[in-house]
C-alpha cells in the first residue's frame, strides 16, 4: 500500500511517498515552480549506513571516566548502550559540571540547520533545555552573515535586511535601471532557506530581471556567480577588495558631481569624514580608479564606466553574504550603503541596497510581514554567550578578555560541550586547530545527531536522533508564503529518538521536566505554535484556517501583499516621524560611536584595510592562489554529502577544486588530477576541475565535504576547505567568521 505525507526540508517542501512502511521517494511540492533536485537524495540518507543506530559511548571515556581521555576523540571505538544508560550518564555529567563550574562550565552548541521543522529545531531545543535548567554558554550570530549582523545596527539601526526583508523584487524589476551585485547572484544558493521553502523563486525573479530594463553587473572573482540567461556584465575582481572598488566609485561620483547632497544632509550623518577619506584629505591618498586598479585588478576605465552608469540612474546594489565572510568584511557592506546614500537611492521604488539576493531563497519575495513558525526558547538566566565563530579561542583561552560589539568580554571556562544539530567540523575555520582544542579542553562532549558526522565521531557520548520523516512538525519561513504541516511518514530508524524526547527525559532526570515541556507533548506544541501564528496573522488582517483543516490539507498559503515593500520607504517619507534606531536616528555613513571605540582594525567610516591574506600581500609570494569556499549546489552545508547526487559530483573521490586553465598549465596540472591544496595551516586533497569562468589567481571549492583527516600526513582527504582557512575574527568589532581571506598553493598529489 502506497501512502503520501506532506513533509519539508530546508531545500524544499515535498510529499514523502511510503510503501510498506518504507520511504521510497520524495515528490516535489506541486506549487513549487523550481523544486530542488536535492530532495531526491533524502531516502538514501534516511536509510544510510552512516545513520547512528543506538546510543554509543566512546570506549576510553567509558572505561576511564575518572581520567581525561580527550586526546583519543576521533581515534577511539564506541560501545553501544541502551537509552537509559546513555541518558543517565548525560544527566550525571551535566549535573556534575553545573555543580562544579556553574552555567559557565556548560556550552550548549548548535547551528540549527538539522531540521526545517520549528518544533524539532535542534538549536531552539538545546537552548530551551539549558536555559530552563539554569543557563549555559550560548552562541551569538551565525556563520552566514555574522559580521554584518553586528555592524548594521550601528549604520542603519537594524540587521533585519539580512533576513530577507528587503525591497521586493517586483519593485526592482519595474524601476531599477542599474543593478549591481557584489558577490554575484548564484542560482545554486537559491535552493535553500532556513525553515524550508514551498516556492523556489530566485530563478523566476532573475529571469524577470533579465527581461527588464536594468543593466546588470556581476562583480565577482567568478563569472559563474550569475546565470548566463541574466547576461550580466562581469567585472572580475580580486577577492576581499570590493571596498576599494566602492571607494573609487565614490571618488568618481564626487568628481562627476553626481552626489545627492540634499539626501545626505537630510537622511545621513558622517559623510564629510568619508569624503575626506576617499578624496585623500585624510591620508593624502585619493581613492581614484587608478588607485583601486592596483588593488582590485579592475581596470580604471571599467570603474569609471560603472560610475558613469550609476550617475543619475535608479540603481539597486546588493552584497552576497560571502563578501562579509572575510577579514574586514564589514567594510564593503558599510561602503555599499554609503554609495547608495550618495546616489540618493535609499527608500525609492526599485532603488537602494539589499543583501543576500544571491545567497538564499526568498530574499526580496513579496510577502506580508508576519512571522514564520517558531519554538519558544526563553531567556538565558546566565546571560553568557560567545560569538559563534570563536569556539576555538574559548576552549584555548578561558578567562582571556576580548572585544566584541562595543564591549569587553571574557571567554568562559567550559568543561562540558553538548551539541545538538549542526556540524562544527564543517562550519568552523582552521579545523586542525579546532580539533586540537576540541581534544584538549572539555572533560565531556555530548553529541545528538542523525549520522556519524565528524562531530559525532569526535564525541564522548553520541545519541541517535530522528530525521524529520520520523516525527510530526510544523515548518515555514518568514520569507515564504506557506505554512507547512510535516506529518510523520515512517517509524524511527534503528533506536533513534527526537531531540524533543531526549531533552524531555534529560530534564526529568535533572528535576525540571515540567518547566521544559510545560506539560505539552509533540502535537500539543505544534498546535500551540500554530495558534500563535493564528493570532499574529489575525493582527495583520489574515484569517488562517482552523488547525484541523491546516493539518489535514498540509499547508496554508498566505495572501500576497497589497503593495511592494521598499526598504526604508517610511524613513524617506518622514525621517522625523520614522527615525532609524541609530544614535542619530539617521543613516550613519560615519559613526561616532564606532570611532569612539578606538579600535586598531575599525575606523569611524568605511575604509580599505588590507587583510592579512590577499593577492596583494607578501604571503602571496609563497601561496599565490586565493581560495574562496562557496555553498555547494548538491547539498546544504555538509548535509547530504554522502547522497548519490553529491558523490556523483566528486572528482576522483574528492571535492572538486575549480581553477583557471592558465593557473593549471603553469603547474602542469590536468583536468581530473588529484591535487594537494596547502598552506602553513594544513592541507587537503581535491579533484581538479578546469574552469574558464574563474579569475586567474583564484581557486574555488564548495564547502561540506565530510572532514576526514589523515593524521599521519596531516592531510584532509575528502576536500574540506576549512582546514586551510584562518581562524580569526573578521574584526574586533564583530568577531565574525572569516573563511574568505585564505591564500594557498596547489600541486599534484604524489
Amino acid at each position: 500500500m502506497v501512502q503520501r505525507y506532506p513533509q519539508l526540508a530546508h531545500w524544499g517542501a515535498f510529499t514523502a511517498v511510503v510503501e510498506g512502511g518504507r520511504l521510497v521517494s520524495c515528490e516535489p511540492f506541486p506549487d513549487d515552480p523550481d523544486p530542488s533536485p536535492i530532495i531526491h537524495g533524502i531516502p538514501h540518507m534516511v536509510y544510510s549506513d552512516k545513520r547512528i543506530s543506538k546510543p554509543a559511548i566512546r570506549k576510553s571515556w567509558l572505561e576511564n571516566r575518572d581520567k581525561f581521555t580527550g586526546a583519543e576523540r576521533g581515534r577511539d571505538s564506541f560501545v553501544e548502550v541502551d537509552w537509559d544508560v546513555a541518558l543517565d550518564l548525560v544527566a550525571e555529567e551535566i549535573r556534575q559540571a553545573r555543580s562544579e563550574y556553574g552555567p559557565e562550565g556548560l556550552f550548549c552548541g548548535s547551528y540549527g540547520w538539522s531540521s526545517a521543522g520549528r518544533l524539532h529545531h535542534a538549536r531552539s531545543l538545546i537552548r530551551r533545555f539549558y536555559f530552563k535548567g539554569g543557563g549555559g554558554v550560548d552562541q551569538q550570530g551565525n556563520y552566514s552573515w555574522g559580521s554584518a549582523q553586528f555592524l548594521l545596527p550601528y549604520v542603519i539601526g537594524t540587521y533585519t535586511p539580512l533576513t530577507g526583508r528587503v525591497t521586493a523584487w517586483p519593485s526592482i524589476i519595474e524601476h531599477a535601471e542599474v543593478f549591481v551585485a557584489f558577490g554575484g547572484l548564484a542560482l545554486k544558493n537559491g535552493q535553500v532557506s532556513s525553515g524550508g521553502a514551498a516556492e523556489h523563486t530566485q530563478a523566476h525573479w532573475l529571469r524577470q530581471l533579465a527581461q527588464g530594463k536594468a543593466r546588470v553587473f556581476n562583480i565577482s572573482p567568478t563569472r559563474s556567480d550569475c546565470p548566463e540567461f541574466l547576461q550580466a556584465e562581469w567585472i572580475p575582481i580580486r577577492p576581499n577588495t570590493d571596498v576599494a572598488l566602492m571607494l573609487a566609485l565614490a571618488y568618481e561620483l564626487d568628481r562627476l558631481g553626481a552626489v545627492d547632497k540634499a539626501f545626505l544632509d537630510k537622511y545621513c550623518v558622517g559623510y564629510e569624514g568619508l569624503r575626506d577619506y576617499f578624496t585623500g584629505v585624510e591620508d593624502g591618498v585619493p581613492k581614484t580608479p587608478e588607485w583601486a586598479e592596483k588593488i582590485t585588478g579592475v581596470p580604471a576605465g571599467k570603474i569609471a564606466e560603472l560610475a558613469a552608469a550609476l550617475r543619475g540612474a535608479r540603481s539597486f546594489m546588493t552584497c552576497s553574504f560571502a563578501v562579509q565572510r572575510a577579514q574586514n568584511g564589514e567594510q564593503p557592506y558599510w561602503m555599499m550603503i554609503a554609495l547608495s546614500a550618495m546616489l540618493g537611492q535609499i527608500g525609492l521604488p526599485g532603488g537602494g541596497f539589499g543583501f543576500g539576493h544571491g545567497s538564499m531563497n526568498g530574499v526580496g519575495n513579496p510577502r506580508i510581514a508576519t512571522p514564520g513558525p517558531a519554538m519558544e526558547v526563553g531567556k538565558n538566566p546566565a546571560n553568557l554567550a560567545i560569538p559563534v565563530a570563536r569556539i576555538t579561542e574559548m576552549l584555548k583561552r578561558p578567562g582571556q578578555e576580548y572585544f566584541f560589539d562595543g564591549k569587553h568580554c571574557t571567554y568562559p571556562d567550559v568543561h562540558l560541550i553538548h551539541w545538538a544539530g549542526g556540524n562544527p567540523f564543517h562550519h568552523h575555520q582552521q579545523l586542525t586547530g579546532f580539533l586540537e582544542a576540541w581534544r584538549s579542553k572539555p572533560r565531556t562532549i555530548i553529541v545528538q545527531d542523525i549520522w556519524w558526522t565528524a562531530t559525532a565521531r569526535h564525541a564522548d557520548i553520541v545519541l541517535p536522533i530522528t530525521t524529520s520523516l520520523e516525527r510530526n512538525d510544523i515548518g515555514g519561513s518568514s520569507r515564504d508564503r506557506y505554512i507547512l504541516a510535516m506529518h510523520k511518514a515512517i517509524d524511527s530508524v534503528g533506536h533513534a529518538r527526537s531531540d524533543w524526547d531526549v531533552f524531555s527525559d534529560l530534564a526529568e532526570r535533572l528535576g525540571y521536566r515540567e518547566a521544559y515541556t510545560e506539560n505539552k507533548g509533540e502535537m500539543e506544541w505544534i498546535r500551540h505554535i500554530y495558534a500563535t501564528l493564528f493570532d499574529e496573522h489575525a493582527k495583520a488582517g489574515i484569517d488562517l484556517p482552523p488547525f484541523e483543516q491546516f493539518w489535514e490539507e498540509g499547508h496554508v498559503r498566505l495572501p500576497s501583499p497589497a503593495k511592494d515593500f521598499i526598504l526604508f520607504e517610511s524613513f524617506r517619507d518622514d525621517p522625523q516621524k520614522n527615525p532609524l534606531r541609530t544614535p542619530s536616528g539617521r543613516i550613519e555613513v560615519g559613526s561616532k560611536t564606532i570611532e569612539a571605540m578606538k579600535l586598531d582594525d575599525f575606523g569611524g567610516h568605511p575604509k580599505w584595510i588590507p587583510p592579512r591574506e590577499w593577492l596583494g600581500s607578501s604571503q602571496a609570494e609563497r601561496f599565490p592562489l586565493h581560495l574562496i569556499s562557496v555553498q555547494p549546489r548538491d547539498r546544504l552545508h555538509s548535509q547530504m554529502d554522502p547522497a548519490p547526487m553529491a558523490q556523483a559530483n566528486k572528482v576522483n573521490g574528492h571535492e572538486a577544486m575549480h581553477m583557471h586553465p592558465d593557473d593549471a598549465r603553469r603547474r602542469g596540472l590536468s583536468n581530473g588530477d588529484v591535487v594537494r591544496i596547502f598552506n602553513d595551516r594544513g592541507a587537503c586533497l581535491a579533484g581538479l576541475s578546469i574552469d574558464e569562468s574563474m579569475l586567474p589567481g583564484v581557486v574555488m571549492m564548495s564547502t561540506g565535504a565530510w572532514f576526514d583527516l589523515d593524521e599521519s600526513r596531516n592531510v584532509e582527504r575528502a576536500g574540506t576547505a576549512n582546514v586551510l582557512t584562518l581562524d580569526i575574527g573578521t574584526s574586533s568589532l564583530t568577531q565574525g567568521p572569516n573563511a574568505m581571506s585564505c591564500l594557498v598553493e596547489v600541486a599534484r598529489e604524489a
